[in-house]
């Protein structure tokens, strides 16, 4: 059903809402929820019969990006071939949004945990497939997936591979033998060296940043929303680390984050910062469903970032230099961060789940004939390059691209990245 049509500069869009069941594993016993797409089209052309690119955000927990007259730079070069629909996936955005109010709702962990078991990305497909056949008439469609938006890709490819005609991923081709503990044996080294990386090239922050962890763990230091600030969670902030402007967003925020020179008080500059880059208001589900990206049958993933963390007494708050995490969700993180309290019960129960849905279908990837082309990140701080390669060869009729020249977040930073994908994709025939 469209409930909105507009038109912005550049750009013609529709709203569209369809309902979707919450369980795609029992649909007729299931309540449903909302699934919204907007569609976006160069508005000379908004009539005409056009290739369809469907966009898989990155996550898991992101909505698409709002469309604006500049960008993303990637939507406006888009434009100029393709009808481009941007799904906010379930429990995003205005696609049914979880937060801890939803979370309220449950009697028990152990439904809250089945509850957030649905957002996973067997579901997504299945509702991107059903988005597909009701409101486009069941024709194909290219996708383009961004970091975990190529972990989708995956799924899809292995569920229901007739619906695309071709698959764009930038920065996540996935592991598929997923293991949630090899993945952040491989990921942490990563972390580490981006940390080696940002002190030699701000050497004055080793003293500056020992200098703010040891006043937070000196004092009782309180946030702008009313949490305490620890130092573990201060770490955190590492996980914009990887991308291009990561360096330079934790250098100016360390700079300014005394009054004094070099020690306490804090700026209230400072604080409130803190307090945007490590809430999750905006991504709950960022934290709450992040290791189950990597349940794949039997075996509970129970917090392996915060396991294997446990092996690298490197990343000990204590310790100086302070090493930034990154991409990695800690179970304290429920207790210390308000926006998540609501999700703990859920969040441990799903971290305890012995037995997930399967994603990937590894014989059906093995005989892919959808033309796929793929951007690997070589310093990829979140996406081990190394498992990106191997799952490139373990994929039929896929090609890739790899660079060091980019971060995780080429592309949004750079409009070459999707015209160099786009340029690859038809080299292979493109939508077919």
């Amino acid at each position: 059903m469209i409930t909105a049509e507009y038109t912005i500069p550049g750009m013609h869009i529709r709203d569209h809402e369809i309902e979707v069941p919450l369980d795609w594993s029992r649909p007729a016993d299931s309540r449903s929820i909302v699934l919204f797409a907007r569609e976006v089209v160069d508005p000379t052309r908004k009539d005409a019969d056009l290739p369809l690119l469907v966009f898989f955000q990155g996550g898991p927990g992101g909505k698409s990006p709002r469309p604006t007259q500049s960008g993303p730079g990637w939507l406006v070069e888009a434009l100029k071939t393709y009808r481009v629909i941007l799904p906010d996936q379930r429990g995003t955005g205005r696609s049914s949004r979880v937060e801890g109010s939803t979370m309220r709702g449950f009697a028990s962990g152990r439904e809250a945990g089945d509850f957030l078991a649905c957002f996973r990305a067997d579901s997504i497909v299945r509702d991107f497939e059903h988005l597909r056949k009701t409101v486009f008439g069941e024709k194909r469609w290219v996708s383009l997936g961004q970091s975990y938006g190529g972990f989708i890709t995956l799924t899809y490819l292995s569920q229901a591979p007739e619906g695309l005609s071709g698959c764009l991923v930038t920065g996540g081709l996935a592991g598929i033998r997923p293991s949630a503990d090899e993945l952040y044996r491989r990921t942490y080294p990563r972390v580490e060296a981006k940390n080696e990386q940002f002190y030699r090239r701000y050497p004055a922050d080793i003293v500056r940043i020992g200098a703010i962890a040891d006043h937070i763990a000196a004092n009782r230091i309180v946030l702008p929303d009313g949490d305490q600030l620890t130092v573990r969670r201060f770490q955190t902030i590492g996980i914009d680390l990887g991308m291009k402007p990561g360096f330079e967003n934790i250098h100016w925020l360390v700079d300014e984050a005394f009054l004094g020179r070099g020690e306490g008080p804090f700026t209230e500059h400072f604080l409130a910062e803190v307090m945007r880059l490590t809430s999750y208001d905006s991504n709950p589900l960022f934290v709450v469903l992040h290791e189950s990206l990597y349940g794949e049958g039997p075996g509970a993933t129970a917090w392996a970032a915060d396991r294997v963390r446990q092996e690298l007494p490197q990343f000990a708050p204590e310790r100086r230099p302070l090493l930034f995490t990154g991409e990695m969700m800690f179970p304290w993180m429920l207790e210390e961060i308000r926006s998540l309290r609501d999700f703990r019960a859920g969040a441990e129960a799903l971290a305890a789940r012995d037995t997930y849905s399967a994603l990937y279908d590894l014989h059906r990837l093995a005989a892919n004939d959808v033309p796929v082309v793929a951007a690997i990140y070589f310093d990829d701080m979140y996406v081990d390059a190394d498992l990106s390669l191997e799952t490139a060869r373990h994929v039929g009729n896929l090609d890739y691209w790899i660079t060091n020249e980019y971060e995780h977040d080429g592309l949004r930073a750079d409009v070459r990245v999707f015209k160099r994908l786009h340029e690859m994709f038809n080299d292979k025939g493109g939508a077919r």
